[in-house]
């Protein structure tokens, strides 16, 4: 029998009767002859929740105490789940992400799975159950304790699940019809795509297109996971998500994401020596602070600024740990701009097409919109402008690139 992964957000088991309409639809999958695994995330706002109930009694909640607490939410939607399929006569086991044999390292807040043993899964398929998976959530193979994924972190629950099962393919289900050419609340005329290439929608993702998490991809991509980003309001097709060479089209560009949720900041004054801008990010590495975009200036009179961005979540621990190395070494200081924005041009068809960065910044200009920083892949060019001006520089680069347009795009189109 075909294995079926399939993964419901939030918004989706938002409340009784959204899970309701979920369970008929795992149902109809069980029914339809597959062995269905279904990885839940927590109902509708319940993680923000129980985040602001811990904010309400302690600014800095103990990580360990908070992992604890998030993971109930999930717990919730797949006990809730089981019981809408016994009603319909469909046999389901739930499982927390340890009992599904979710293996983490210790990291709280952001774990990193390490590895899976899913045999209570499988026995549970081979009596004939649905399976169903809290999201988000493992345990620390060092510590035994109880650790969360990250936001999005049921994406990466699915889809790793997926690998180690050997499904025949991972339904992301979500409360849009797919992966689209930009944020569709944004850009009116943005275009559903029926197929992205791993390598683009983790850039995608990584840039702020909320649809998959960077990890589920990388995950999907490693392990040759099929992926399947759908509306669970509609029995419609949505994008998939695979290797580059199932993509029929050959279009230079596939979308322009956006990422409201970084700040930027800029080490004055640094001097210029070897080894400094070593032990600035090194310390950011080992307190677990992640970081996109550098830019180093021109050194003058011996000194040179160093500009990063990294998500505000981070900023209060980076912050901290930088303040007494910024004396250390010698820098003048330390300014951080959260008015900012990143925008981002993904396409696997750009790496062949030359002129694609200067008509992104042409248009950019065009539009009145300033560029702050600027860093590039094979497949991507992102800027960072200020928060204020993100959606006219979304939909200026949109248009500049006819992404709205049904036909494929054409080199000096």
């Amino acid at each position: 029998m075909p294995i079926v992964v399939q993964k419901y957000g939030g918004t989706s088991v938002g409340d009784v009767d959204r899970m309701k309409r979920v369970a008929d639809r795992v149902a109809r999958s069980h029914r339809g002859g597959n062995q269905t695994v279904v990885v839940v995330s927590a109902m509708g706002k319940t993680t923000d929740d129980l985040v602001s109930m811990a904010a309400r009694i302690s600014d800095h909640p103990p990580e360990r105490e908070l992992d604890i607490l998030l993971t109930s939410g999930e717990r919730i939607s797949m006990s809730l789940l089981a019981i809408a399929l016994a009603e319909r006569g469909v046999p389901a086991k739930s499982f927390t992400g340890s009992q599904a044999g979710i293996i983490t390292d210790a990291v709280h807040g952001k774990a990193r799975i390490v590895d899976i043993t899913p045999g209570r899964v499988q026995g549970a398929l081979e009596e004939g159950n649905v399976v169903i998976v809290a999201g988000f959530q493992g345990v620390s193979q060092d510590t035994k304790d109880i650790t969360t994924l990250g936001r999005g972190g049921s994406d990466t629950t699915a889809v790793a699940l997926a690998a180690a099962l050997g499904a025949d393919v991972c339904e992301i289900y979500t409360d849009v019809d797919g992966v689209f050419t930009a944020d569709p609340r944004i850009v009116s005329n943005a275009r559903k795509l029926d197929f992205v290439s791993y390598e683009e929608m983790l850039e995608m993702s990584a840039q702020g297109a909320g649809v998959l998490q960077v990890r589920s991809v990388e995950f999907g991509r490693n392990h040759g996971v099929r992926i399947h980003v759908r509306s669970s309001f509609s029995y419609t097709d949505g994008t998939w998500v695979g290797p580059q060479e199932d993509k029929m089209e050959d279009a230079i560009i596939s979308g322009v994401a956006h990422d409201t949720s970084e700040a930027k900041v800029t080490v004055q004054g640094v001097p210029d020596t070897p080894g400094v801008a070593a032990r600035l990010f090194g310390a950011l590495g080992e307190t677990n602070v992640n970081i996109d975009m550098i830019v180093q200036n021109v050194s003058l009179d011996g000194r040179t600024d160093i500009s990063f961005t990294l998500p505000r979540g981070d900023q209060a621990k980076a912050l901290a740990m930088l303040e007494p190395l910024v004396t250390e070494i010698g820098a003048e200081g330390i300014h951080v701009d959260d008015d900012i924005a990143k925008v981002s041009l993904v396409g696997a068809g750009m790496k062949t097409h030359p002129g694609v960065a200067a008509r992104m910044f042409g248009a950019l200009s065009a539009a009145g919109v300033n560029i702050e920083m600027i860093s590039t892949s094979t497949i991507r060019v992102s800027v960072v402008v200020s928060k204020t001006q993100v959606e006219q520089a979304v939909l200026a680069v949109h248009d500049a690139f006819n992404l709205g347009e049904d036909q494929v795009l054409e080199e000096g189109n």
